[in-house]
């Protein structure tokens, strides 16, 4: 009954939709489904959602990694602070978010302000992007490694110390292959965050044709002109590549998951 139960749910709300969608893309036929998603703009918005998706992942999986181990491993005044801190992207509404972001990056704000005379802009511009979405998906790689890096055993590590290994010969040999799974599972879980970020991205963009528009405002935009056809050919493309990149990531967690035997 709990299968059947999970079968329907997943069904009304993720295979039923991707299906339509599907389906939907399928009636354009080959020849204008190529043109449309093969438009230069379509062409210039995936390659920037895709890209900035994988900066922002790649940073939070080595900045994320850092955080829960800071917050595991010592103990210092403000350490709750901060862990509350780290949930904040998941609390606070994303337009807020990017609304925050821009009046913080934007020439005139606080960090834009200081930045400016040096030549270099971050909001309004690519590097915005990637700072909106960095933002957007810390929590995941934290919050996936961090119980599993509370629950390795130190006496490993004491074994590995008392037999000569450096402090970075245990880290990378004996507490990295463990946290493995974990932090592919927290990468791929911030890379989709990524993929599909919206109302965070849109305020910092500045949305500039071929310069910083976002595959998911493009989406919008095409339904805003009644453009149905090259909105879903955009939200298949979509699909296709984010489907794939995540299946990717889950082979590779699968395979470190029986090449070191630790699980998530």
């Amino acid at each position: 009954m709990a299968f059947g139960f999970t079968l329907t749910y997943l069904s009304l709300v993720v295979l039923i939709p991707l299906g339509a969608l599907v389906l939907r893309s399928a009636g354009l036929g080959l020849e204008d489904f190529w043109r449309l998603a093969t438009d230069p703009r379509t062409l210039a918005a995936l390659k920037l959602t895709f890209l900035a998706a994988l900066i922002a992942a790649t940073i939070n999986l080595v900045f994320g990694l850092l955080l829960a181990w800071v917050l595991v491993r010592y103990e210092f005044p403000g350490r709750r602070i901060i862990d509350a801190v780290i949930d904040l992207p998941f609390a606070l509404p994303t337009a807020v978010a990017g609304i925050a972001l821009t009046a913080l990056y934007a020439p005139n704000g606080w960090v834009g302000s200081l930045v400016a005379p040096l030549g270099w802009k971050i909001a309004y511009t690519p590097i915005g992007i990637v700072v909106a979405l960095t933002f957007v998906c810390l929590p995941f790689v934290v919050r996936t490694v961090e119980p599993v890096l509370r629950d390795l055993d130190r006496e490993t590590e004491e074994a590995a110390a008392t037999l000569g290994a450096s402090r970075f010969a245990t880290f990378t040999r004996v507490i990295l292959p463990a946290l493995l799974p974990a932090l592919l599972t927290g990468y791929a879980l911030a890379l989709a965050r990524a993929i599909g970020e919206y109302g965070s991205v849109i305020f910092i963009a500045g949305n500039i044709p071929y310069v910083s528009e976002i595959a998911p405002l493009l989406i919008v935009i095409r339904l805003e002109e009644f453009n149905y056809e090259a909105a879903t050919a955009v939200a298949a493309v979509m699909l296709i590549i984010s489907f794939t990149m995540l299946l990717i990531v889950n082979l590779i967690q699968a395979w470190s998951r029986r090449r070191f035997g630790h699980g998530s």
